[in-house]
């Protein structure tokens, strides 16, 4: 169960990591159905030959069982509410990243959209609709040469002003993150590091990066958020750490 002080780390920083919060045996399963869909062979790096494999959602027990583990309910309840969040039914795309010479293309820093727009865009408002966490599962080892997501510590505070007083329909994500990414730079950088089966919960409005593998052994991790049953209540006497961390970057953020 989380602690105060990680709660409250949270709010200040915009993540916090849960070690084992995975079973070892799930992640053995997981980590198999990965490595064939992939089509690449563990024991073969001559199969290697892409920077980054992306597989997408993968809904059979195993990833059921990994995203809904005791220690995280008890973890998304703490963070977003009790009943609050949807039990995720699977996980979303896997990056898998392999160790190459060639650039991935994805590198960049930013945050993740919240829902679709009436034209198709990608969009994001003050309440976080549609996504009530970010969520890194390691699946296999993570050390600091194996592609750790990069993270911007605290930077979950810089976008809330950027979108006061844009109502529900919020702004249209990619031009928000010309603005926020820059708005975070300075602020210090974590690696997402860690043993197969730690998960780190994130702030939705984290902004974070991937990276090329600089190892000898591939990274496969899953990305998926947390689907929140509402919008963000920033008029509760009692905001929750997600709303608390909205509420202290953009007071007063939901008048027009």
């Amino acid at each position: 169960m989380l602690t105060d002080a990680q709660a409250e780390a949270f709010v200040e920083e915009g993540y916090v990591r849960i070690p084992g919060a995975v079973p070892g045996p799930v992640v053995e399963q997981c980590t198999a159905e990965l490595w064939a869909a992939s089509g690449c062979r563990p024991d073969d790096p001559a199969t290697w030959t892409e920077p980054v494999v992306r597989i997408p959602g993968l809904g059979t027990p195993p990833f059921r069982e990994a995203a809904n583990s005791p220690v995280l309910h008890e973890a998304y309840d703490r963070l977003v509410g009790p009943g609050r969040w949807q039990a995720p039914q699977g996980m979303g795309t896997f990056p898998l990243r392999f160790p190459s010479e060639k650039d991935p293309g994805d590198a960049g820093w930013h945050f993740d959209a919240g829902f679709n727009g009436s034209g198709g865009e990608y969009r994001v408002n003050l309440r976080s609709r549609g996504r009530a966490l970010l969520m890194l599962f390691l699946f296999t080892d993570v050390g600091p040469e194996d592609a750790p997501t990069r993270i911007r510590v605290g930077s979950h505070l810089d976008v809330p002003p950027l979108l006061a007083g844009t109502g529900d329909e919020g702004r249209e994500w990619f031009e928000l993150c010309g603005e926020a990414v820059p708005k975070s730079e300075g602020r210090r950088e974590v690696s997402a590091v860690g043993e197969a089966g730690d998960v780190y919960l994130c702030h939705p409005f984290l902004i974070h990066s991937a990276q090329s593998v600089r190892g000898t052994a591939p990274r496969f991790i899953a990305q998926p958020p947390l689907v929140p049953t509402g919008l963000l209540d920033l008029t509760g006497a009692e905001p929750t750490p997600v709303e608390r961390a909205v509420l202290a970057a953009a007071p007063g953020g939901l008048k027009r």
